[in-house]
């Protein structure tokens, strides 16, 4: 399996900032990206949910990310929207060596 957490293309994060972009799913729109990092074997964005799942945020590892769309501003998944309420709700101040490999865990069936 290629690494989850590398973007399928560097380029999607060179020159713009994913934050603010909406996510679409396979099955429609998921929400807007609250945060997005571009670390080395260690990049994915958190997607706010807003009302859709009660203002939960979620996790997306950068390989889930099948294509990036700068000027509509959207990212799309290869995941369904029913996939993405089933990942584990993020926290940002639990991440850390446990909590990654239950995002391992849960993403490396979806990821490329």
């Amino acid at each position: 399996m290629s690494d989850m957490w590398t973007y399928r293309d560097s380029t999607w994060t060179t020159s713009n900032n994913l934050v603010g972009y909406d996510v679409e799913a396979t099955d429609g729109s998921i929400g807007k990206i609250d945060e997005a990092t571009n670390e080395s074997s260690s990049s994915y964005v958190v997607v706010d949910t807003g009302f859709w799942i009660f203002g939960k945020k979620r996790l997306v590892p950068a390989g889930v990310i099948s294509t990036v769309d700068h000027d509509a501003e959207e990212v799309y998944v290869t995941m369904t929207k029913e996939q993405i309420k089933s990942a584990p709700d993020y926290d940002r101040d639990d991440w850390n060596d446990e909590s990654r490999t239950r995002y391992n865990d849960y993403y490396s069936s979806y990821a490329r």
